[in-house]
């Protein structure tokens, strides 16, 4: 009951048609925050889904701390009742552990839970999780098997394009949806490739034209008009924006960062940084809240001395006080 007054409420501000359903729950809108590690934690998250994000991923967590006594998942999968739907995000490389910690942590009742096999770091790839899966398709088919039998909740997955020898992006998302996934979300991008380069959206609309259950593309959505012209170019039921909303959460609603107002700007780092502080404390929360803010003032348009104090420890306070000095200086 809860989770339908939720979503009554979210819809009576938003479209009145879902964009598209994930399983049984539906979608309302056709932009989403990239799960980021070290940066979609509750406080931005809040804010992006505030400013339109249509739903919400956790940071990933790793299913050995999940299975262990560390405090750390906890932290990551928190979220309150407005962020719904809400997807937990998690990886790892061994089907029977990935299942137990999808159980345990279905106890928390978040509406998704998604298998990520995108991420391209080293350290995770190398171990055969995140991108590092996706070379192995009967891993990736046993392990949506597990999930989706045992799991109450819908189960989603996050890929790449796959390695540069391998691209086996297609492939894989047919597995998805053949072993029970309810939505595949594509970054257009290889693990070799990380970053760089361009996305190629061919390939996000390959998939799209390979599946039946919803596609998210991800990649270069920089500009408000990025959103429409991937969703033309590919026909995506959404995209996910990732490095482009971090300077400019309000892209969520469709507006550019030059069009954002020094009111808009004041009164979303006074927000952020509150929620922040509550989340993390006060010390924890403004050390935290300062690689948003170098973001949000655009840094490389500040002197060097600016750049210096809002890097400075400070408390809470006495840091959003600087922050809108400086903003008033540069608007």
């Amino acid at each position: 009951m809860g989770k339908l007054i939720c979503y009554t409420l979210q819809t009576m501000n938003e479209s009145k048609t879902p964009n598209f359903y994930i399983k049984n729950i539906p979608i309302y809108g056709d932009t989403i925050l990239a799960p980021m590690d070290g940066y979609s934690d509750w406080p931005f998250r809040s804010v992006c889904r505030e400013l339109g994000s249509a739903m919400s991923y956790t940071e990933f967590v790793k299913v050995e701390k999940i299975l262990s006594k560390s405090k750390e998942p906890a932290k990551r999968l928190f979220f309150k009742e407005p962020e719904r739907p809400m997807t937990f995000q998690i990886y790892g490389e061994d089907p029977d552990l990935i299942l137990k910690a999808a159980l345990q942590i279905e106890k928390l009742n978040p509406d998704i839970i998604d298998l990520n096999m995108g991420c391209p770091a080293k350290t995770i790839a190398d171990r055969g999780a995140g991108v590092g899966m996706m070379p192995s398709p009967l891993t990736i088919a046993r392990t949506f098997r597990k999930l989706v039998k045992h799991l109450k909740v819908p189960v989603t997955g996050k890929i790449r394009l796959g390695w540069d020898k391998n691209k086996n992006y297609k492939l894989i998302a047919r597995i998805v949806e053949e072993e029970g996934g309810q939505l595949i979300a594509v970054h257009g991008r290889t693990k070799e490739q990380r970053y760089a380069g361009l996305a190629n959206w061919d390939a996000v609309a390959e998939v799209k034209s390979a599946v039946k259950i919803p596609v998210i593309g991800s990649g270069d959505i920089k500009r408000v008009a990025d959103i429409d012209r991937m969703k033309n170019h590919t026909k995506a039921d959404a995209v996910m924006i990732g490095r482009g909303a971090i300077a400019n959460p309000w892209i969520f609603s469709r507006i550019d960062r030059e069009d954002v107002t020094p009111q808009m700007m004041q009164d979303l780092i006074h927000k952020h940084l509150a929620r922040c502080v509550e989340f993390y404390g006060d010390e924890d929360g403004s050390r935290l809240f300062r690689k948003y803010a170098v973001q949000y003032l655009l840094m490389h348009t500040l002197t060097r001395e600016d750049r210096k104090e809002i890097l400075k420890p400070r408390p809470s306070g006495e840091f959003a006080k600087m922050l809108e000095q400086i903003y008033a200086v540069t608007a």
